[in-house]
């Protein structure tokens, strides 16, 4: 007993040592085992590898800034200095030299594209007007947020849509998220049995939201998303000049939920602003929840294009926000490194994954009664719409025509062909009336439509579109901004900030509102930046495949060229660079998709 009281003792003295030596062993095993990893097949490590030197730089980097913090902000100072005494100019320099090449950029990317992406650049200059017009006080507008949220939202989208090095990681990490939730099947099938995939909805979409929660929760745990969301909270407030409660709000926002992340700065949402506040809902109802990504991913929506639309619209809502509801006041939490957020509950890893499969009960029920609720209440609405176009002979008048002809201006503004943004009008409605689920359960069937190919049009109704319509459609629909989460809104940061009742729902609208703009804007964005789909050579690929007397197999590279076809036609201009299509094969595609008058006749 003397001799163990004794270890003890010694433990409790040298206790920072015995850790150091622990992670000293630790760290060399680890690295022991990446260059053995890496000497053996270098590129089969190679995500290892990068995963590797990220989390040393950042470890490196937290480390120099909460010892040399003062010293570093020291050596920038002069800097910052002479920055804002010659700011008045190099302000307006900047801002032309950008105007230029915004223009130059626009003028080179429309002679190698084509004309489509002017279409989408006018639809964000639209967007943009739109907001200051009905903005709260227009004249108080400050637009450094507003350019530089655009702006960054401008470097992701050609960081990820137009670069190779960006265009793989996202793909690549798109794939392993997809790889990643397959291993819900595990618990879905032992629950449910073998044949759990024939409720394909109840029992293999809805276990992937619980698995996701339970990994969230465990991240949580350990404190990985707090440091992720500080970071990149942190260079949201840096660049839009934004304040750091709004700025980690929107940076939580792409993670996790727009009820949970305000949690994060529960203990400073009494004192916010309201133009703060605002901003704090738009950032809500501009994003989605990483526990739904994995749902919508599993419809066969691209992962790649949901995650890079989560990304590009956290700018975008604060940019948006802040037109809409511009800074009246004097922020009162000013705070930057000293800011803290919200931890987990749990006392260790297994009670938090436990917690977080817990927390999704509520989350999955209520997405369940939801969807049963709503594409009931769509189905009384579409009959009685029938009805009562019958009695004026349009039997086929329903919400989702209705939808269409409102949204429909709005989706050709994004950049949607013309014959498409009728179809993505009735997608917007299911968005923003009911929710985004019934908005990308249907958007799942055009895809699953376009894959197998077969006509195009069934009794004059289009059964799939172009895959650029496809893409920025999944960029439009990717936020909560609909009238079910309005009330979902209200009632929770009414319960996180009772004495901030009446502001919550007085901008509550406005936010939606904002948030359903910044998805808006996020698909200019894709509208502009997204490449053909198609980059092999169609002339070629056409001629040989109506060279026969047989009509081809249909495929969706086919497909894609026949609407290449039409579209140049309609925009009177040559698609396929370096040759030209024949009539055989203008007479396959028609008799390919069954296409209507004017493009057959």
């Amino acid at each position: 007993e003397r001799k163990y009281d004794e270890l003890c003792d010694f433990c409790k003295k040298h206790k920072t040592r015995i850790q150091y030596v622990i992670y000293g062993i630790l760290i060399t095993a680890y690295l022991a085992a990446l260059i053995t990893a890496c000497s053996l097949n270098f590129q089969r490590a190679l995500a290892l590898f990068i995963i590797t030197i990220l989390v040393i730089f950042f470890i490196c980097w937290d480390f120099l800034i909460a010892k040399y913090e003062d010293r570093i902000a020291a050596l920038f100072s002069p800097g910052e200095r002479f920055l804002k005494r010659q700011w008045f100019w190099l302000k307006w320099v900047l801002c032309v030299t950008l105007v230029i090449a915004v223009i130059c950029w626009l003028i080179f990317d429309t002679a190698k594209l084509g004309s489509r992406q002017l279409i989408s650049f006018g639809g964000l200059v639209m967007y943009v007007l739109l907001m200051f017009i009905f903005s709260k006080y227009p004249t108080r507008v400050a637009w450094r947020p507003v350019f530089s949220g655009i702006g960054l939202q401008f470097l992701l989208g050609i960081l990820i849509l137009r670069t190779k090095v960006g265009f793989d990681v996202f793909n690549w990490l798109g794939i392993q998220i997809q790889t990643f939730l397959e291993y819900s099947d595990a618990g879905a099938k032992f629950v449910f049995g073998e044949k759990y995939t024939d409720h394909f909805f109840a029992f293999k979409v809805l276990p992937i939201v619980i698995f996701f929660s339970t990994v969230m929760s465990m991240l949580y745990h350990v404190g990985f998303m707090q440091w992720l969301i500080g970071k990149v909270g942190w260079i949201m407030q840096i660049f839009m000049g934004t304040t750091p409660v709004e700025s980690l709000v929107a940076a939580g926002n792409i993670f996790v939920g727009q009820t949970e992340s305000p949690l994060l700065v529960r203990p400073y949402l009494p004192y916010v602003t309201k133009s703060e506040l605002h901003s704090v809902m738009t950032a809500g109802f501009s994003t989605i929840a990483g526990s739904v990504l994995g749902a919508y991913i599993s419809f066969g929506v691209s992962a790649s294009h949901l995650l890079t639309a989560s990304v590009m619209s956290a700018p975008a809502s604060l940019a948006t926000s802040k037109l809409f509801w511009p800074e009246t006041e004097k922020p009162r939490v000013t705070l930057k490194s000293d800011l803290k957020t919200a931890k987990g509950e749990s006392n260790n890893i297994l009670e938090a994954a436990s917690q977080g499969a817990s927390a999704s009960i509520l989350l999955v029920a209520n997405i369940a009664v939801n969807l049963i609720a709503f594409l009931a209440l769509l189905a009384f609405v579409d009959s009685a719409l029938s009805w009562v176009g019958n009695l004026f002979d349009y039997p086929q008048l329903n919400f989702q025509n209705i939808c269409s002809y409102v949204f429909m201006p709005f989706s050709f503004m994004m950049g949607v062909d013309w014959e498409d943004s009728f179809v993505v009008g009735g997608l917007l409605g299911y968005k923003t009336f009911f929710n985004e689920f019934v908005a990308y359960e249907r958007l799942s069937k055009l895809i699953h439509n376009r894959e197998k190919g077969g006509s195009m049009y069934i009794n004059g109704v289009k059964q799939y579109m172009s895959v650029r319509s496809e893409t920025i459609a999944t960029y439009a629909l990717c936020g909560f901004a609909n009238f079910g989460s309005l009330g979902l809104v209200i009632g929770g940061l009414t319960s996180i900030a009772p004495s901030k009742r009446k502001e919550i729902a007085a901008g509550a609208f406005r936010a939606m509102i904002a948030g359903t703009v910044a998805c808006f804007m996020t698909a200019c964005i894709a509208g502009m930046l997204s490449a053909p789909a198609v980059e092999v050579s169609c002339h070629i690929l056409l001629g040989n495949a109506f060279n026969s007397t047989n009509l081809p197999a249909n495929s969706t590279a086919l497909v894609e060229c026949c609407q290449e076809v039409f579209i140049s036609v309609n925009e009177s201009k040559p698609v396929f660079p370096g040759g030209n299509y024949s009539l055989s094969s203008w007479k396959g595609c028609c008799q390919m998709l069954d296409l209507p008058a004017p493009h057959c006749s």
